[in-house]
């Protein structure tokens, strides 16, 4: 997999062959996040994840506009030269997907959006930053991260790295505020009524986002699918992994192979 150098230390390769198949984190996540998922995901295409900017092991590049975080997609998919990729993308690689999706068609067969609103004009990170700030960082072991973020402890675990004094979150919490900030501020609906490809809405019936928006996303998309997954939070395909994998497989075996 020759992947350009800006790049090559953000990439995962989790395997299979085939099409390719990308997956996409959320804010403060990174890929490795998604190594349940990428288990299955290998029979039906190759899967690669990526370290968005300013997460996991990508460079710190202090610019953190959408279209830069798409345009990193769109440079990943180049370099694997495979074809066009199903984009998979939960939260905020939700919406990079999408947007990568419209800034090139030719290099998108399908995307997979999970628990993300196209506008969410309004938002503030206060609420964000008065809850990251009561963490008791530095966590003093592994396993008091898991202890602290409960159901979704194995998650954050892929979030955290050993300094000297203990665990803390790999990316910056400056940056997460930047980057969170820009999506109160614009909506993405000319992005999301530009993708050509296939796309599947997956909602999380406990969702933050604006009520009937992802529905509406699915509608104006040219092909596109929603469903609620009922019982699941913000994290669908941790709350509810057989349904998400069923929803998943089912889209994917309706996108034409290469």
């Amino acid at each position: 997999m020759p992947v350009r150098s800006s790049l090559a230390s953000s990439v995962v390769d989790f395997g299979g062959h085939g099409r390719p198949i990308v997956l996409l984190h959320g804010l403060m996540g990174r890929a490795t996040t998604w190594w349940s998922v990428a288990q299955w995901l290998t029979a039906h295409g190759h899967v690669v994840g990526l370290d968005a900017r300013g997460h996991g092991r990508a460079r710190r590049r202090g610019s953190w506009t959408t279209e830069e975080f798409a345009e990193d997609v769109v440079n990943l998919v180049e370099d694997l030269d495979e074809g066009p990729a199903v984009l998979v993308g939960h939260s905020m690689g939700g919406l990079h997907a999408w947007v990568a999706a419209a800034m090139r068609p030719e290099l998108a067969a399908g995307v997979v959006t999970e628990d993300m609103a196209v506008d969410r004009r309004g938002d503030t990170v206060d609420v964000w930053r008065a809850y990251f700030e009561s963490w008791p960082v530095p966590f003093r072991s592994l396993a008091h991260v898991s202890e602290f973020f409960g159901s979704l402890g194995d998650y954050f675990v892929e979030c955290v790295e050993e300094r000297d004094d203990g665990y803390h979150l790999i990316a910056d919490l400056e940056d997460l505020y930047v980057i969170a900030t820009e999506w109160g501020q614009r909506d993405y609906w000319s992005y999301l009524e530009a993708v050509r490809c296939p796309m599947l809405v997956i909602e999380a019936e406990r969702t933050s986002m604006p009520a009937g928006q992802q529905a509406e996303m699915a509608k104006r998309a040219r092909n596109g699918r929603h469903i609620v997954v009922a019982d699941a939070g913000h994290v669908v395909h941790h709350d509810q992994p057989e349904v998400y994998r069923g929803a998943v497989e089912a889209f994917l075996s309706g996108i034409a192979r290469p």
